[in-house]
Parts: C-alpha cells; sequence; structure tokens
C-alpha cells in the first residue's frame, strides 16, 4: 500500500463534490486530450484543498505526497501536488531540486512544468541570496538533459529574479537552446529574455542586436516585445 494513500484519499474527497463531467472535456479539449481532467476549475481546487495545502510536511512527506498524487490520472491531482509544493517550497533544499526536475518531466506538459519551474527558482534564489555561488548548477545540468522539459525549466527558472538574475547566465542559456526547433524552447527563450528586459531593458536589447541572428524569430519576437521591437 502506498505510505500516502490516506493523503491521496483525502484529495480524493475534497475534489469529489466539484467534479463536473461537461467541464472535464471541455479542460481536456484545451490541453489538446493530453490528459484525463475531474472538471474542477481551478478557484473551487485551490479553495477545496487550501488547508491540505497548509498542513505543515518535511521535505520527504511533502515530495512523497506530491508524488503520490502525480500517479492519479485526473490533471487536478498534479495542480494539487504544485499547489502544494509552491505553498511548502521553503522546507525543501536544493538538495532535492533532482525531484522536483524528475517530477516535471512525468505527464509534462507547460502547466506543470512551468509551476514546478517556479518552485526550482524559489528554492535556487534562496540559496544564492544564503551565499551559494554554486547553487544554480544544477540547471547547467538540467540545460544539457535529453528531457526537452528539464531544458525548459533551466531557462526560465530565473523568471522573477529581476536584480538578482544571473544575467550571464540567461543569455548563455538562450544561446545553447538557440538551435533547437522545439516550440516550447523557442518560446522559454523569449520568455525569459521578456521578463528580464522588464529589469535590465538595454542588456537585452544589447544581446539582441549583437546575438539575436541566432535565435529563432519566435525567440526574438517574444524578447523584443517590450522593447520596440517587431
Amino acid at each position: 500500500m502506498n505510505p500516502y494513500q490516506t493523503y491521496l484519499e483525502a484529495v480524493r474527497g475534497m475534489l469529489a463534490g466539484h467534479a463536473d463531467a461537461s467541464r472535464a472535456e471541455a479542460m481536456r479539449a484545451y490541453m489538446r486530450g493530453r490528459f484525463l481532467f475531474l472538471g474542477v476549475p481551478m478557484p473551487l481546487r485551490r479553495s477545496a484543498t487550501a488547508a491540505f495545502c497548509r498542513q505543515p510536511l518535511e521535505a520527504q512527506a511533502l515530495l512523497g505526497v506530491a508524488d503520490a498524487l502525480w500517479t492519479l490520472p485526473e490533471r487536478e491531482y498534479h495542480y494539487v501536488a504544485v499547489d502544494l509544493l509552491a505553498r511548502q517550497w521553503k522546507t525543501l533544499t536544493p538538495a532535492h531540486v533532482e525531484a522536483l526536475l524528475a517530477l516535471a518531466a512525468r505527464g509534462a506538459w507547460w502547466d506543470t512544468v512551468d509551476s514546478l519551474a517556479g518552485v526550482v527558482g524559489d528554492l535556487l534564489r534562496r540559496a544564492r541570496r544564503s551565499g551559494a555561488v554554486d547553487a544554480q548548477s544544477g540547471m547547467d545540468d538540467a540545460l544539457q538533459h535529453e528531457n526537452l522539459w528539464r531544458r525548459r525549466v533551466a531557462m526560465i527558472h530565473q523568471l522573477g529574479w529581476r536584480a538578482e538574475t544571473d544575467s550571464g547566465r540567461l543569455f548563455r542559456y538562450a544561446l545553447a537552446l538557440a538551435g533547437e526547433p522545439d516550440f516550447f524552447i523557442r518560446k522559454a527563450i523569449g520568455w525569459a529574455l521578456r521578463d528580464y528586459a522588464r529589469h535590465d531593458p538595454a542588456a537585452v536589447l544589447a544581446f539582441l542586436q549583437g546575438e539575436g541572428g541566432r535565435l529563432s524569430s519566435l525567440s526574438r519576437r517574444e524578447a523584443g516585445r517590450h522593447l520596440g521591437r517587431g
């Protein structure tokens, strides 16, 4: 028996009364038929599981419950796992980043991957603030991983960091992934650059002027959206 079965049953009970078959079909269609859904919209899901996500767990249990929720087929359970991790990320350390990356790669699509990238980013930014200069070295490894979703996490993990962004790493990552044909990688490059441009538009503009030709048109367009570029 799964040691976290009681948690699974608890979450099932919290969401069961909000399931809506017609909404589930629409949600499945929106996600291109990749996942099953209960049909519970985000506001209802979060209100129904708010107390559950606040229940403090130590790191091993936190990751264990998230992993267990991921074994359930309906996508809402994966979202609850992400909500739980996002709520209690301070319990984790950079040593747990690999577990988060492994989770992101399971049943992967942008909806869960991007949210888990935010948790990874929170952990690594805190580590940087505490003086761990090599805190992001694991992202260097993720950037070269065969799994494209790990590479996407590496590209976007600094979103929202503003002045704390390692701009050298940001630009280096963008160039390292520039030749990839995948839409989600190209979009991630542009998104990460656009986000940093809100803090330092001159640096991003200079990068685009100097190296923009190596990026896809999608990446350039996304990166320059607020810089007066096409």
